[in-house]
């Protein structure tokens, strides 16, 4: 059945500036799709992968570039062969999920074969900043049940250490974005030992990977930047334990699914991530979530502004979207 395809642009404030290894912003930029079909609506949003060239204006391009076969008609499926992973997909996939489920009346979750639907509880981000202010940051957090931390080149021990007096009970992700050399990540490992870190996210430049082979995994390292889409995953084994799947990357839930799968059967713990974005950028992302160890959906949450009917965040802990918003 043929649709209407509506494309914007649009940026949402944040609470503070987000800092992290590879700069700091001051909102949220996205890319918003409607596909308006027979008086229903299905939505999607996307903040794309910035390290990548994605901006929400390239995004809004690629996609004019396929209105005629989108507005055909374009099952999910058939999107994978129409449009490259990225943002740019990954808003249009969105939108194909939420139309159906008002379409069918059918929850998106349960049209993803997720047997059950549960809360979950994301970790809550802070930014770069110094010692004291992590400090305060993570007292504020302290009874947040995890906080992923990020950290640079200059003094991620004493960071996660101020972290740790703040939150003793939280759990803590540790998030270099490629900040570390292999030489650095073996020095850090044994002085973070006694801060109890659950996870370090992507420590090392994805072109170091194979510097990993060797890594003990006492503390289990998790695959970020080093993990697009299935091609990737071969690379991966061996080296990483855990992978983070986020569908800005993969190109939308459809690809999301497939490759947590597929993850899963090589041997990896999942982990779900976000870019950057509003509540419907995340809503799939609680449909995958599912199927995940370790959760950090908390784009919103980081947001002075969101959408309505957004995502509730309570101490750190989400339920899956209200009909109205999503799926």
């Amino acid at each position: 059945m043929t649709c209407k395809l509506h494309v914007r642009t649009h940026a949402w404030k944040l609470k503070e500036p987000f800092a992290i290894a590879r700069g700091i912003r001051n909102e949220a930029q996205v890319v918003i799709v409607e596909l308006h079909q027979a008086g229903v609506v299905g939505r999607g949003e996307a903040g794309g992968v910035a390290y990548r060239g994605e901006t929400p204006e390239s995004m809004r391009t690629q996609i004019e570039q396929v209105r005629a076969e989108l507005e055909r008609g374009c099952s999910r499926q058939e999107l994978l062969q129409l449009m490259p992973a990225g943002g740019a997909r990954h808003a249009v996939d969105a939108a194909l999920w939420d139309l159906e489920a008002r379409r069918s009346g059918v929850r998106a979750w349960r049209s993803a074969g997720v047997a059950q639907c549960r809360p979950v509880e994301s970790a809550v981000t802070i930014g770069i900043r110094d010692i004291a202010a992590y400090e305060a940051a993570a007292r504020a957090y302290a009874d947040y049940p995890w906080l992923k931390v990020k950290v640079g080149k200059g003094s991620p021990v004493a960071a996660v250490a101020a972290v740790r007096r703040g939150a003793p009970d939280a759990r803590l992700i540790v998030d270099a974005n490629q900040a570390w050399s292999v030489a650095e990540l073996l020095d850090y490992v044994p002085a973070l030992l006694p801060y109890a870190v659950d996870l370090l996210e992507q420590p090392v430049p994805v072109d170091q990977s194979e510097g990993l082979s060797d890594y003990d995994g006492s503390i289990p390292v998790c695959a970020d930047e080093a993990l697009s889409t299935l091609e990737d995953l071969p690379g991966l084994v061996g080296r990483y334990q855990f992978v983070n799947i986020k569908l800005d990357k993969t190109g939308g839930l459809t690809a999301g699914l497939e490759l947590a799968q597929a993850a899963q059967a090589a041997g990896f713990r999942l982990m779900v991530g976000c870019m950057l974005g509003g509540s419907v950028s995340v809503a799939p992302g609680m449909v995958l979530a599912q199927l995940c160890e370790v959760c950090d959906l908390d784009g919103p949450w980081l947001q002075a502004e969101d959408w309505p009917d957004g995502i509730a965040y309570q101490h750190g802990r989400m339920v899956m979207p209200e009909p109205p918003l999503w799926g």
